[in-house]
């Protein structure tokens, strides 16, 4: 039990600090290549701050278990609302704006909604991943080309100046993509051996293990990144972190793991934790409304998301099975 606790834990580590080199690199290579600040953008929001998640949850589809790797998913992103950005606003309130509240967040709760319908079947066939990764490249289009027009999007907005391309020689640049996807494979294969063993020897179900201790290790980064936002003033990029690794997560994440490994999806999946997703999402909307000008959410709607969050996480551990 010893050994694979130490493996989660250091899995859990190496896996968030290689992340950030992997992100750093790759959107440092991406400029070098000449590819276009707002792509690199959408990298490091959609790819970047979900690689963990994506190459946790292709592993364990690959390793027979798909529960952990729908648990992942879904279990970060009931992270990102519910100990991301409660944190978030509880260290500073976080300044919601129009745009996000009429498109990405209201996006964010059909794309939960839609990933419940596919696999309200209790699978998670080639079809649905198919589906589910279709939507996320007609999404990327979409945000791609509405950012292009008079007034861009303000999430790719955001995400444009949260990317930090300055002071990465091109050596360097190459060298952090190389060694921090070679980490994170590594990484992302002891964590999983980690969590596994762990739950085979408590009893703990894999969804269990996956939405717990394995989710909040591979949203690490994202919590980092709002930190980070937090010092600068800029906390309202939080939200836009939270929003894109929410929609990469649901549909990135779960899709991949689907074309690997098609799955059985259990019913506490289907009516416990996707709609825990799509509820926070709701509160979020509901905190951050306001008519016809820029929303807030603050240090009190803030706990609020967090004691859901720990309340759930609770009911988990004491349900483990």
């Amino acid at each position: 039990m010893l050994v694979p606790i130490i493996a989660t834990l250091l899995g859990l580590a190496a896996l968030a600090w290689s992340a950030d080199k992997f992100v750093a690199g790759a959107a440092s290579v991406a400029k070098y290549l000449g590819m276009a600040p707002l792509l690199i953008g959408m990298i490091v929001i959609g790819f970047g701050t979900s690689a963990p998640e994506l190459v946790v949850s292709a592993f364990a589809a690959a390793g027979g278990d798909p529960e952990l790797a729908l648990g992942n998913a879904f279990g970060s992103n009931i992270a990102n609302i519910g100990l991301i950005l409660a944190i978030t606003a509880l260290l500073l309130p976080i300044i919601v704006k129009r745009g996000i509240l009429r498109r990405e967040l209201p996006l964010l709760l059909v794309v939960t909604l839609v990933a419940w319908l596919l696999l309200s079947d209790g699978t998670l066939s080639t079809g649905d991943a198919g589906v589910l990764l279709i939507l996320l490249a007609v999404l990327l289009t979409w945000q791609i080309l509405s950012a292009r027009q008079a007034e861009a999007d303000p999430l790719v907005h955001d995400v444009e100046e949260s990317t930090d391309l300055r002071g990465m020689s091109r050596k360097a640049a190459w060298t952090w993509l190389i060694v921090g996807l070679v980490l994170l494979v590594i990484s992302s294969r002891v964590l999983v051996w980690g969590a596994v063993e762990i739950a085979e020897a408590l009893g703990w179900s894999d969804l269990v293990i996956g939405l717990t201790v394995v989710a909040i290790g591979t949203s690490a980064p994202e919590l980092a990144s709002a930190i980070i936002a937090v010092r600068r003033g800029e906390n309202d990029l939080a939200l836009g972190n939270v929003i894109g690794s929410n929609l990469f997560n649901t549909l990135g994440v779960v899709g991949i793991a689907g074309l690997i490994a098609p799955a059985t999806v259990s019913s506490e999946l289907l009516y416990r934790d996707i709609p825990m997703v799509a509820l926070m999402t709701v509160l979020v909307l509901a905190f951050g409304f306001r008519w016809r000008r820029d929303g807030r959410i603050n240090r009190l709607e803030g706990a609020v998301l967090l004691a859901l969050w720990i309340g759930y996480t609770a009911y988990l551990l004491l349900n483990p099975s």
